[in-house]
């Protein structure tokens, strides 16, 4: 019935019906009046009388259904405070960015949406403390070793010895250029696929660009211009 069941309006469902048999005795109008609070706009009498209708039709026992019920409730004010806390981060993490002038570099360019540009921040740090490139991309774990166990004897695979978060948002941000036409990032994956390079390894040379590209933003006071081309980032260490 909900997209997403952590929303405001499916917590509130579940904290006043925290179970198949208290919805099914729950009348309409009441559970109308639960969405009215929380999502007027998205949710009316037929949703309340759809889930009445499933609540009736619930195969389940009634084994336990108020320890059950108890359990969700508690689980639902723990989401809920577990949310609040995370709003009250990411405010604060604006404010940091908003102040940082470096992260505003960073802003501009259009593959890094706001939790990148925060990732990368907090995890590159003071970036002058890296003296050549290579020092940034094993930084983040994405050098290259050879790897000399049974199973991978004598093939070339990525360290991942460093940030693993720095890893994570760099796949998601190369992952999202891949669908944007006028990125250089994309249109930088699709040459090397065209070339005969595997996808996978396609995405990692992309994420390695992005690291690059960052470094430099944060390095220097040079504002980030796609239309340069991403060669122009390579000279800077």
């Amino acid at each position: 019935m909900f997209a997403d069941p952590c929303r405001a309006t499916a917590l509130a469902l579940l904290k006043h019906y925290p179970s198949a048999q208290a919805l099914a005795a729950a009348s309409v109008e009441d559970i109308v009046v639960v969405f009215h609070e929380h999502a007027p706009r998205n949710y009316g009498r037929p949703t309340a009388e759809q889930l009445v209708q499933l609540a009736q039709h619930n195969s389940s026992s009634g084994v336990a259904t108020k320890a059950r019920s108890t359990s969700l409730m508690i689980l639902c004010d723990q989401l809920e405070h577990t949310q609040a806390n995370l709003a009250q981060l990411e405010a604060e993490i604006d404010k940091l960015l908003d102040a940082d002038d470096a992260a505003k570099r960073l802003n501009r360019v259009p593959e890094f949406g706001h939790k990148t540009v925060a990732v990368l921040r907090a995890e590159l740090g003071d970036v002058m403390r890296f003296q050549r490139i290579d020092q940034v991309v094993a930084y983040a774990g994405l050098d290259l070793e050879v790897k000399e166990s049974d199973k991978w004897k004598g093939q070339a695979k990525l360290s991942k010895r460093g940030s693993g978060r720095l890893r994570c948002i760099l796949y998601l941000a190369a992952v999202r250029s891949i669908h944007l036409p006028l990125s250089p990032f994309g249109a930088y994956y699709h040459r090397l696929v065209a070339r005969g390079l595997k996808a996978s390894q396609a995405l990692i040379a992309v994420m390695r660009e992005m690291l690059i590209v960052a470094s430099h933003v944060l390095r220097t006071e040079e504002p980030y211009d796609p239309a340069k081309g991403l060669d122009i980032f390579y000279g800077f260490f």
